[in-house]
């Protein structure tokens, strides 16, 4: 019934910048109470590691490895990543997750995955 749709990443050098975009789709006619919106990084989907994420009503966290460079911000139901003064070890596989309701069901949603590269 959700399916997040990833997009941004890419090939940068160190330093440079990138952002990324997660956007839920939604069958229509539902109505998907979002909870938590963040982003994950990893070789794989059973091997990540939480970088960042915004709770509805709340302020961003982040991850010792990333403050001061990454910022995630969230316009209605689309979550998005900025990134600056990237390292080679910012290299990896970045998954959305979004944390919500329908009805009474609790949805974690995960997206396809997007490749992010940092050269040195």
């Amino acid at each position: 019934q959700v399916q997040l749709q990833e997009s941004g990443g890419g090939l940068v050098q160190t330093g440079g910048s990138l952002s990324l975009t997660c956007t839920p789709s939604v069958v229509s006619g539902t109505i998907f109470t979002i909870h938590t919106m963040g982003w994950f990084r990893g070789e794989a989907r059973d091997l990540v590691a939480e970088i960042t994420d915004i709770r509805t009503g709340d302020r961003p966290r982040y991850a010792d490895s990333v403050k001061g460079r990454f910022t995630i911000s969230r316009n209605n139901a689309t979550v998005f990543l900025h990134m600056e003064k990237l390292k080679p070890e910012d290299t990896g596989v970045y998954y959305c997750n979004v944390l919500g309701m329908i009805g009474i069901t609790v949805k974690d949603v995960w997206g396809q995955g997007t490749q992010v590269t940092v050269s040195s």
